[in-house]
């Protein structure tokens, strides 16, 4: 969600601030500032898009190697100008940006104006910088001294930076539940919510934990607790260059983002198939891999797409594996009570491995004594460094809000899992070594609907007049319809819903007529003749069908109005190609609508908060 970068160092702090804030445009905002520290602290601020901040600062001199900026994504009060980040105290002396929430700041508010402080927004976050202002009144020693007092009287989320003018070469950041990242240049750092606003100056990071302060300076950086113990941290090397970031003259992200589908299912399937024993072959589930011949049970954490292929995952592995599998909203799980066991293991899926209530169902997973697994595509998440143990998706930085070639990979390596602990059971090694031989056809397979995607441009235009949408599949690909259907809301603004296609007669068929357009999933795989009748009853009442198949199969083309062809796999890796023709669409839906694909209005990239 919100963003968040800071420069300490020799150059222009200015331009670094800005470029940094482009690049985390992805995780949706509806605000962003700029406070430089030169002579005194100069803050500029404005609501709506980067473009407006840059207008602002047109014609002036802030001549400064000091610096942070932010973009914001409102919860405490509108996107104006007054709530925009960073945020100052009474006098102006200090200033901060925040990601995360402050669960107690109205009684913290309460008591600072109590105090005679007073206060120019209606955020959460101007807290933090009148009670870190009255701490050093009160007698802080030092700027990293009154942050750290300041910090253990809030209750919330938080990742941090702070300036003061009376403390000009340093800047202090701090991380609870939120992430922050530390970038190490020869002669300066730089601190970001996200490694992508600061790959294009260093790759050497360090990924803070919670409960971790720094303190920045021109020459390097201190890392302490809040009980001001020292920690030492290493520098992590980002595996992905800046470059990897950029659209690559595609006109959008997610389309240049799809297009890496292939080579993405390559990256992920890499270095981790055995062809000769039919294995899966997971260094990250090496040191867990007798826990997990003994587990009864397995529970899937996950929000939002990732969720989806949570529910793909558990058709994968209930069925080819042979362990029950039960997938939950990672926001409902964390206020269940769970039944978990030392047989229970809890995997917890999350593109940027920091999704709020994701996080927090691993960690009342792991606190019930569960074996806890990461998906995640983020090195150095959170998720990723809290877990017992996982496997990286190897997706690349995925910038799109629209999860695309990230669920992709999601489902690939689903299914990688699902072969581990299949062979580890039931799985013959003749059905294993087919699963493997038939994962490393995908990318050629995937390839050849992206080829289509001029079709699938025109049958885009045509139904972009289109209020309403149903999408259905069934078995493997009900999973598929739900994320189908999302897509499209997320970046067309059409409502859809997606159906399990046997569910399709218990009430979604009331609202079919001429101008209810159904997409329907029907390969000819197990279910294909019962998912043939849905479309002839749906065909009954004047809906509209574009149906997605398998290739040479022509008698769709008899009753649907528009056909989408794909490759026929083994029906567990279906959901791998079908999604990719929906995704598409939903795209170029949004891009006839004139809508920008890539900043969906009112979400965010990474969910940071409940």
């Amino acid at each position: 969600m919100c963003g968040i970068i800071g420069y300490i160092g020799k150059r222009e702090a200015l331009p670094i601030l800005l470029e940094g804030l482009k690049r985390l445009e992805y995780r949706g905002y509806d605000s962003a500032g700029v406070c430089v520290s030169a002579q005194g602290l100069t803050t500029v601020r404005s609501p709506g898009k980067i473009k407006n901040l840059e207008e602002k600062l047109a014609g002036r001199s802030l001549s400064a190697s000091v610096g942070i900026g932010h973009t914001r994504w409102a919860t405490h009060g509108p996107p104006v100008e007054k709530n925009t980040h960073p945020h100052a105290d009474c006098h102006g002396r200090l200033s901060l940006v925040h990601n995360g929430i402050i669960e107690n700041y109205s009684e913290l508010r309460r008591k600072l104006e109590s105090q005679g402080h007073v206060f120019s927004s209606d955020t959460d976050t101007e807290t933090l910088a009148h009670l870190i202002e009255q701490l050093l009144s009160d007698g802080a020693s030092d700027l990293p001294s009154a942050v750290r007092a300041a910090l253990k009287q809030v209750r919330g989320t938080y990742g941090l930076a702070v300036i003061s003018q009376d403390y000009p070469d340093v800047i202090v950041v701090a991380r609870l539940g939120s992430p922050i990242v530390l970038g190490i240049g020869d002669g300066e750092s730089f601190v970001a919510s996200d490694a992508s606003a600061i790959l294009g100056h260093t790759r050497r990071v360090v990924f803070l934990d919670d409960g971790e302060m720094a303190t920045l300076t021109g020459d390097g950086y201190q890392v302490r607790s809040l009980d001001d113990s020292p920690i030492q941290k290493t520098p992590e090397e980002v595996d992905w260059s800046d470059e990897q970031a950029q659209k690559n003259g595609q006109p959008h992200f997610m389309l240049k983002e799809m297009l890496e589908q292939p080579d993405v299912v390559r990256n992920s399937l890499r270095g981790r198939l055995d062809l000769g024993d039919g294995l899966a072959v997971l260094g990250g589930l090496r040191d867990v891999a007798d826990r997990l011949r003994q587990i009864d049970r397995l529970i899937i954490v996950a929000c939002g797409s990732a969720y989806y292929a949570g529910l793909v995952g558990e058709y994968m592995i209930e069925a080819n594996a042979g362990v029950p599998v039960e997938v939950e909203l990672g926001s409902e799980f964390r206020y269940r009570k769970p039944i978990i066991t030392p047989q229970t293991a809890v995997l917890a899926i999350s593109q940027s491995g920091e999704t709020a209530d994701t996080l927090a169902a691993l960690r009342e997973a792991k606190m019930k004594g569960a074996l806890t697994l990461g998906i995640v595509n983020a090195v150095g998440s959170t998720i990723a460094r809290e877990t017992d143990a996982g496997v990286y998706n190897h997706a690349g930085p995925e910038v799109g809000v629209a999860s695309t070639k990230a669920f992709v990979s999601q489902l690939t390596v689903l299914a990688l899992l699902t072969l581990f602990l299949g062979r580890q059971r039931q799985m013959s090694v003749t059905y294993g070594n087919k699963l493997a031989q038939e994962l490393l056809h995908l990318p050629d397979m995937i390839q050849k609907i992206l080829d289509q995607r001029q079709n699938i441009e025109l049958l885009a235009k045509r139904w972009a007049g289109a209020s309403d949408m149903l999408y259905l599949g069934r078995n493997y690909l009900a999973p598929i319809a739900f994320e189908g259907a999302l897509k499209l809301k997320e970046v067309s603004y059409i409502h859809a819903e997606g159906y399990a296609a046997g569910e399709m007669k218990h009430g979604p068929i009331a609202l079919i007529d001429p101008g209810f357009p159904c997409l329907v999933m029907c390969p000819e795989d197990s279910l294909y003749e019962k998912t043939k009748s849905n479309i002839q009853e749906l065909k009954a009442r004047g809906g509209p069908i574009i149906a997605l198949t398998t290739e040479d199969n022509q008698e769709v083309s008899q009753f649907a109005d528009d056909v989408i062809f794909m490759s026929k796999t083994i029906e567990m890796l279906q959901p791998i190609l079908s999604v990719i023709p929906l995704q598409l669409f939903a795209y170029y839906v949004a891009v006839s609508k004139g809508f920008d694909p890539d900043k969906p209005r009112n979400l965010a990239k990474s969910v940071t908060v409940e």
